[in-house]
């Protein structure tokens, strides 16, 4: 289950990280197995390495946020995932604490016992509804909040979309979609596109010329699952691939052999500290960031390199964009304005 593979591996900003967590701790009855910070801890943190805030929103009378403890942030699989690639804050929405956060102070200006702080108003703004979660990236500009208990198979497409930063590409609502499709929906219909490994597509750019479409991902990358089993398996896309690309499946950790592109062979040895195929750094322009989709004519020159989970909506979008050589007439803002850019949802 995909539970098992979060703690194996993910990808943040191109840096990959190996989550360990010790199963045979027993979960603390305030605090789960989450090796949670203060807000001053979490922010000093961040200024020696970027990662997400997750906030966890309680009060001290809440059963559910109690529950959530006992059972969500118990489980060793998401606490492993939340202490590797968060840094966790339990706050208390009715502390009489002065806390800074993100450079400003907020207080509790009322002395009654359950009155909110400041902060858990400027979160929650009316709806002061806990337990609720928050996650905050990019330096703050990101803030996604859920309200109510979140079991272990409701949270961890938020911590994916969070981690893995899809919520740069796709609204959430999208993502969480496709997650399902991908990881829980077995009914869910998908249509195989026609692939080809690069050394196939390049001997067959020799015969017959087209455009290239490199779909580089890695068996650990959770968004890049959630893009193949659901993107790339959509019927309109898969039938406009098939007719317009040689479509790559470039496996970047997995992927053994030698690759003579553009006169250069390339391999996946290890070599300058890669820990993955050469030419996928090359093809992502030196910023290995996954899942990434690299569009290449018929000469074999580099088009765009699209980085980060893409829904079927866009990738069609960009698919069409190259694949009718519109991108040689007009920009990408004017594609988009177009009264027939093709759309997923029409």
């Amino acid at each position: 289950m995909f539970r098992h593979l979060l703690l194996t591996i993910s990808v943040f900003c191109g840096l990959s990280l190996t989550a360990q967590e010790n199963h045979t701790v027993t979960p603390d009855t305030n605090h789960g197995l989450v090796k949670w910070l203060t807000f001053k801890e979490a922010q000093d943190e961040m200024k020696k390495q970027q990662k997400p805030l997750l906030i966890d929103i309680y009060t001290d009378w809440c059963g559910w946020c109690k529950h959530m403890v006992k059972t969500t942030y118990s489980d060793p699989n998401i606490a492993g995932y939340i202490n590797t690639y968060f840094y966790p804050v339990q706050f208390n929405a009715e502390t009489h604490d002065t806390i800074e956060y993100n450079g400003e102070k907020y207080v509790n200006k009322s002395s009654e016992k359950k009155s909110p702080h400041d902060l858990a108003i400027k979160f929650l703004g009316q709806s002061l509804s806990y337990p609720s979660t928050i996650f905050v990236s990019n330096n703050y500009q990101f803030n996604l909040l859920s309200q109510g208990y979140l079991e272990t198979k409701k949270i961890e497409p938020l911590l994916v979309f969070t981690v893995e930063n899809a919520f740069r590409t796709a609204s959430y609502d999208d993502f969480n979609k496709n997650f399902e499709h991908t990881f829980y929906d077995t009914n869910f219909v998908k249509k195989q596109p026609k692939t080809y490994t690069f050394n196939e597509a390049l001997e067959l750019q020799k015969k017959h010329p087209k455009k290239i479409l490199v779909d580089i991902y890695t068996d650990f990358c959770n968004t890049c699952r959630v893009m193949n089993a659901t993107t790339l398996t959509d019927t309109a896309l898969v039938s406009y691939l098939n007719k317009k690309y040689y479509l790559v499946k470039f496996n970047a950790q997995q992927d053994k052999s030698e690759i003579d592109f553009k006169g250069i062979k390339y391999a996946n040895n290890g070599a300058g500290g890669f820990p993955f195929h050469a030419l996928a750094l090359e093809l992502t322009r030196k910023n290995f960031i996954i899942p990434a989709m690299v569009i290449l004519d018929e000469k074999l020159e580099t088009l765009d390199v699209v980085s980060f989970y893409q829904t079927a909506d866009w990738a069609n979008k960009i698919a069409h964009y190259f694949g009718s050589d519109d991108y040689k007439k007009m920009k990408w803002d004017e594609f988009l304005k177009k009264p027939n850019t093709p759309s997923i949802h029409k």
